[in-house]
């Protein structure tokens, strides 16, 4: 397994410094952040990308995953980053998540990154049903998921707590009328725990739609608060086992962006926490 840790928590910083930083606190891969201040697709110049290229080859740092979740861009007063979402009632909003992802898919092809993660609908209006949110979800996702088959990257739904996808039973439900090897699971432990899904008692049943992990702790009271790995509840060793025995090889990668004024600080301990902890239970490990 190879750990990563996601860009969001390095707000204040430029992609470039975000780079440098997070590989100086021993990570051999970086999520970058489809959004400001980092990859914002819509405004990025192609001599913005080629820089990005530069510092991932000076910085010895490979791409786990292009996080298009956040939109903090738009800022929708709504929300600063679950607005505009794929079940919105206006179908103008909805055009503008439909078009972030398939720039960001671009993106992600540009840079040679194997997958996009985007939000698992929406956040649905007392009005709307499950049902009719799916189906709003299943029109805008469409054409994002042939575009998706035609740059050969995947496009993975991440469940989040509040939102139209929170549980995994969800997640098979809406994926079920999809027929596209391409869409895919990024299972993140902490809002499975949120919802009542302990991670380690769903990372088999799961494992044949994940294909990528984001890590962080929650408190035991499982409120939606991203924690350092330690800090909170989740039982990390069975999580870790569990993934080790479905043979996963692929990217886990930390994501805590509420500490944006201390990122190295949380970057480090989450990565001595688990690294620590995978040598322990004889995980190989990146």
């Amino acid at each position: 397994m190879k750990l990563a840790f996601s860009s969001n928590a390095y707000m204040h910083f430029s992609i470039e410094q975000t780079i440098a930083q997070i590989a100086a606190c021993g990570y051999p891969g970086i999520e970058i952040l489809a959004d400001v201040p980092h990859a914002w697709p819509a405004g990025l110049l192609e001599r913005s990308k080629q820089l990005i290229r530069d510092a991932l080859e000076e910085h010895q740092l490979t791409i786990s995953n292009v996080n298009a979740f956040m939109m903090n861009a738009v800022a929708d007063p709504r929300q600063p980053y679950w607005h505009p979402g794929w079940t919105d009632p206006d179908p103008h909003y909805r055009a503008i998540r439909r078009e972030h992802t398939k720039r960001a898919l671009q993106l992600a092809a540009d840079l040679d990154a194997p997958s996009i993660t985007t939000e698992p609908g929406g956040l649905l209006t007392a009005e709307q049903s499950w049902q009719t949110g799916s189906q709003l979800f299943y029109e805008e996702l469409m054409p994002c998921v042939e575009l998706a088959e035609d740059l050969e990257v995947d496009l993975l739904i991440e469940p989040e707590p509040e939102l139209m996808i929170e549980k995994f039973d969800q997640y098979l439900d809406f994926v079920d009328r999809i027929d596209s090897g391409r869409v895919g699971l990024n299972f993140d432990i902490g809002h499975a725990y949120c919802v009542g899904e302990d991670p380690q008692d769903w990372v088999k049943k799961m494992q044949s739609h994940t294909r990528h992990y984001h890590f962080e702790d929650i408190a035991s009271t499982r409120k939606h608060a991203h924690l350092i790995p330690g800090h909170g509840a989740i039982d990390f060793a069975a999580t870790l086992r569990e993934i080790a025995n479905t043979s996963y090889d692929g990217w886990i990668t930390v994501e805590l962006y509420p500490y944006i004024d201390q990122p190295d600080e949380a970057a480090r301990e989450a990565y001595n926490f688990l690294h620590n902890l995978m040598q322990q239970l004889e995980i190989p490990v990146q």
